[in-house]
């Protein structure tokens, strides 16, 4: 026993060391809210919070990254959660703040052992726009995922250096087979993903602007298209290469209104003499669709001569023909040029539409200049401010010597619309005039033609100019827009002093955001490489708002509906991918703020465009929300948001009228159309909006 004790205190007692504490559980309801807040804050993560560590490895065909998850609101260190879903959406979001210190973390994730995950990434990385973007996303055109090259394809697209354009061709091969099924008009999406990495192939090289590579992609060994799908003739008439007309003739000719319309578009803009008689056959068609027929039209006009100027004047004296399409055909004379429709056009002055007037005012400036400026020194004062406004454009395109007065009677015409019209004329005429009424407009009640007036003062740099735009910044503070300080900012950067950069500095933390985007971006042109806007962004709502049950758990998809002397638009909002924008679209239609308002732009066969409590495209809702871009397409019935730069969104949005690729990952989407189908063909240029009404699922209002 005594042996046994001693050897037992040879062995020493090992202390007692408390448990660490296990890690908070984060519930995937908060991390989401972090990700919409930050994201809308427009930052990787808090202030003051220290950066998650970089991942081990990132190289290999599998991922090696350990997911751990994220205990405080980084976005970073969420585009690591263990949670697919809340990596994929953690990464959209680095794309959407658009700052360089997300291309590593994106970069990463294209290792990622999910293929939704890495195609995310991917897009992000377009998102982004940085060319050191354009390496990993080259690599990811080898993914054992068709999504995923897809995706890669349309980075680079966005990226839009040209360089990538081979390496895109190359990983598209054999997309012939897969698109020669499918019927020309369909325009449901997403197909299989192999057809999705064709089609995302497609859009990149256009984006890529290298024929070559497309016609690689798009054209068979003989030059036939390799399928009569419309993508194919969107790419080849969105090239602009005369190189794509033997197959854009062969694609013209066969079924399929959107195959048919984008190829017409396309010899249009080659200005294929040969087409023009059957276009204009086409042109003339009643019994044709009208998205066929608007294409038609606008390409009678591109390819103009007398036979073309003959269609159009046919077009226009057709009683039955529909207003859009008058407004299309007397367009189209002016790009012609021909003087006998000269008449014809002079005779639309007094027409009972203000956008029939205003169309047939520009196209008689064009076809005969001489006897225009002899009609208008006899021609009353047009009642519609719409229409003086357009008059205003027009004779800033005549000579100087003969309109000037003219134009500075518009300056001060009595609807404060007409006036950014009319000094943006006067600068193009370079009238004597222009710093005196550009000056008098930095100091406009109307936030419009004050951003009318900085432009043109810093375009052509007028002396005395820069203490001007410092002092119109600040009478702006005021105003319910930023779009004056944003203007401002600008034309300071066209002079570039020393003096300018001292109110573009100011700028970074204008209570704006677009407006401290502007400023990062003119100090970046003058020279200033590290210039950043102050960050997070400001928030319009309460932090809570971000984890509320209404943007995290809506019990039903909302829906709105658009009312009109014509019908009602019924369309679904998405309350995932366009989250915060259709939950200000909502806001807004609640509030009555659409009821009454006017469709102030329409163009037939693209979009329908709404919203603007001003009518000019200038107006607001006193607010900017962010953009929230992601991959889903623009097809017939998408509605969006209108912008006027980055992250300028608001109260204005737009239905498109038929596939827009061109505007895919550039606006966001929010909504579809699912009712009322046959009124977007309807719908004219100042139609009124009665009412928008929002039903959540329990209520109509």
């Amino acid at each position: 026993m005594v042996c046994v004790i001693a050897a037992c205190k040879s062995v020493p007692v090992a202390p007692v060391v408390p448990a660490a504490p296990p890690a908070p559980v984060i519930p995937i309801d908060t991390k989401v809210s972090w990700i919409l807040r930050l994201e809308q804050q427009r930052a990787l993560r808090d202030p003051g919070t220290t950066p998650p560590a970089a991942p081990a490895s990132t190289t290999g065909t599998a991922a090696t990254t350990a997911f751990v998850p994220a205990s405080t609101p980084d976005l970073v260190a969420l585009a690591l959660d263990p949670s697919v879903a809340v990596r994929r959406r953690a990464l959209l979001a680095i794309g959407r703040v658009g700052i360089r210190d997300g291309i590593a973390p994106l970069t990463s994730a294209l290792q990622d052992p999910e293929p939704d995950v890495r195609g995310t990434a991917a897009f992000a990385l377009g998102l982004l726009g940085a060319k050191e973007a354009i390496a990993p996303l080259t690599a990811a055109l080898a993914d054992q995922s068709p999504l995923v090259r897809g995706r890669a394809s349309e980075g680079l697209g966005l990226i839009g250096d040209a360089s990538a354009a081979p390496a895109v061709a190359r990983a598209a091969g054999g997309c012939a087979a897969q698109l020669a099924p499918i019927e020309p008009d369909d325009e449901a999406l997403p197909k299989s993903p192999e057809i999705e990495a064709c089609r995302l192939a497609l859009f990149s090289l256009v984006r890529l602007r290298q024929y070559d590579s497309l016609a690689a992609v798009a054209l068979d060994s003989q030059g036939h298209p390799v399928s009569r799908w419309w993508p194919i003739a969107f790419a080849l008439q969105r090239i602009n290469d005369r190189r794509a007309v033997p197959a854009l003739l062969e694609l013209m000719n066969g079924p399929g209104i959107y195959t048919a319309s984008f190829a017409v578009r396309g010899l249009g803009t080659a200005k294929d003499q040969g087409s023009l008689p059957a276009i204009a056959a086409l042109a003339g068609r009643q019994d044709a669709d009208v998205k066929l027929r608007v294409a038609a039209i606008r390409a009678v006009g591109q390819i103009g001569g007398a036979p073309a100027a003959d269609a159009l004047l046919k077009i226009v004296s057709d009683p039955s023909a529909p207003q859009n399409l008058v407004v299309e055909a007397v367009t189209a004379m002016g790009a012609t040029g021909v003087p006998k429709t000269f008449p014809t056009l002079v005779d639309l002055f007094s027409d009972a539409v203000p956008t029939v007037r205003a169309a047939a005012l520009a196209a008689a400036a064009k076809t005969d200049r001489d006897s225009f400026l002899v009609v208008i020194s006899a021609l009353a004062r047009d009642p519609d401010w719409s229409v003086r406004a357009a008059f205003a454009t027009v004779l800033g395109t005549l000579p100087a010597d003969r309109v000037t007065p003219a134009v500075e009677d518009l300056v001060a015409d009595p609807d404060a619309r007409v006036h950014a019209a009319a000094l943006t004329s006067l600068a193009a005429l370079k009238a004597p005039s222009l710093a005196k009424f550009a000056f008098a407009g930095l100091e406009a009640p109307d936030f419009a033609e004050r951003a009318a007036a900085a432009r043109v003062t810093g375009e052509a740099k007028l002396e005395g100019g820069v203490p001007r735009l410092a002092a119109a910044y600040d009478r702006a503070q005021t105003d319910a827009t930023e779009a004056a300080r944003t203007a401002i900012v600008e034309a300071l950067a066209a002079y570039g002093s020393d003096e300018a950069k001292t109110t573009i500095r100011r700028a970074l933390s204008d209570p704006e955001w677009p407006v401290r985007l502007a400023a990062a971006s003119a100090l970046r042109t003058l020279g200033d490489a590290a210039a950043e806007p102050q960050r997070p962004a400001p928030l319009r709502q309460p932090v809570e708002f971000f984890g509320s049950p209404a943007v995290l758990h809506p019990s039903y998809s909302p829906h709105a509906f658009i009312e009109t002397k014509r019908g009602t638009i019924e369309i679904e909002l998405n309350v995932v991918e366009g989250a915060l924008t259709s939950q200000s679209f909502m806001e807004l239609a609640r509030a009555g703020f659409f009821n009454g308002i006017r469709i102030h732009r329409l163009v037939p066969g693209f979009v329908i465009q709404a919203g603007d409590v001003r009518g000019d495209g200038e107006g607001g809702p006193g607010f900017t929300i962010r953009d929230e871009f992601s991959p889903i397409p623009y097809v017939r019935g998408t509605v969006g948001m209108a912008l006027s730069g980055p992250d300028t969104g608001g109260s204005q949005w737009f239905i498109t009228l038929s596939p827009q690729p061109h505007l895919d990952g550039k606006y966001a989407v929010f909504g579809r159309v699912v009712n009322g189908w046959e009124l977007l063909d309807q719908i004219s240029q100042w139609d009124v909006i009665e009412r928008v009404r929002i039903w959540d699922g329990v209520t109509m209002r």
